[in-house]
């Protein structure tokens, strides 16, 4: 597990994620940053595997090689990614602090995680730059047909991992859809990842405000959670194997230390691929008043305190996030609360 300080993040510069099924309007939504509005300036890096080039006439003949960019009247910059991302961040490295924001476009990405993973622990990435939030762009007209897509055996459904793996989902085009719909289409997504927060837009234009330099990817995150997240009465009662869904507990007391770690080592070893995000907040026995906190994306755990420490009197209330397949809430819950500190004796 690693950690970072909450001090050091402040200089880094943020990282913003942006998946979303073909046709979703990332192009559209790029197209938006860079050319028409002119209150960010944000450095736009997008996947050379994308289904369309961000504009024709925008990324020009002339991006031969990664270190081609190409900067906006706006101030806002474009560079395509031709396979090596970390080239490409460390060519806008010396430039960064020009940028108010970092925005990865990775179409087709079904999974972040290698993303992620090279932003926090290389170190030519770690010391510029820092995960801000992972963003899914919805078409509301036509996203439960791709959620409902059955793929062949072994191939996983994109659309699903990328509303899985998000801490807001940007619903789009919601201008295409009934009043109806829409609420169906936000229920859909809701089941499968109820901690993401769902901004509506219409062609594209989203509140910028609302996306970027958020700092919703972040082990505190969890802190502000709504409490109904916690109640598990709204738990489907059938117990579906290939069901994408996210799991929300809580109970108080203080754990042990140890007991929790082999808890968490034990489940990382059997369900690392399936458990897509992880957060939670804890109290452990023998550490005073500091809180503690954590999240992951598959076995990759970042750990450790909380920016404020459990005030005098507050209640000692531990909550966990786990959101990917085949979750069992009772078996979370009754392996979790083994991990409790118990006086001897008792």
């Amino acid at each position: 597990m690693s950690a970072m300080s909450t001090d050091t993040a402040k200089t880094l510069t943020p990282l913003t994620v942006i998946t979303g099924f073909l046709g979703a309007g990332k192009t559209t939504l790029v197209n938006y940053i860079l050319k028409e509005q002119n209150t960010w300036k944000i450095a736009v890096l997008e996947n050379e595997f994308g289904e369309v080039s961000i504009d024709d006439g925008l990324v020009a003949e002339a991006m031969d090689t990664p270190e081609d960019i190409i900067t906006m009247d706006n101030g806002c910059v474009c560079c395509s990614v031709r396979g090596d991302l970390i080239r490409t961040l460390g060519q806008l490295a010396a430039r960064r602090h020009e940028f108010d924001a970092v925005i990865l476009e990775t179409t087709g990405m079904a999974d972040p995680a290698p993303v992620i993973y090279t932003i926090q622990t290389n170190p030519k990435m770690s010391d510029h730059y820092s995960i801000d939030s992972i963003i899914c762009l919805a078409d509301a007209k036509h996203i439960v047909q791709h959620l409902d897509e059955v793929k062949p055996e072994g191939n996983v459904n994109e659309a699903l991992q990328q509303v899985a793996f998000s801490d807001k989902i940007l619903l789009n085009k919601t201008d295409l859809v009934s009043a109806e719909e829409k609420e169906e289409v936000k229920a859909r997504l809701r089941s499968i990842n109820k901690f993401a927060e769902i901004i509506e837009t219409e062609r594209s234009r989203a509140p910028l405000e609302k996306i970027l330099k958020v700092d919703s990817f972040n082990m505190e995150s969890i802190i502000d959670v709504d409490p109904s997240f916690f109640d598990d009465s709204a738990d489907k009662a059938t117990h579906n194997t290939s069901l994408v869904q996210s799991v929300g507990i809580e109970f108080k007391g203080n754990l042990h230390a140890q007991w929790f770690n082999m808890f968490m080592m034990d489940l990382l070893r059997d369900r690392a691929a399936d458990l897509y995000r992880t957060k939670g907040l804890l109290s452990f026995h023998g550490q005073g008043a500091t809180k503690f906190v954590f999240q992951g994306v598959h076995e990759q755990i970042n750990f450790g305190p909380a920016s404020k420490p459990w005030a005098e009197g507050e209640e000692r209330v531990n909550k966990f996030v786990f959101i990917g397949k085949n979750l069992n809430r009772k078996e979370l819950t009754k392996s979790l609360m083994e991990c409790l500190y118990k006086e001897e004796g008792k």
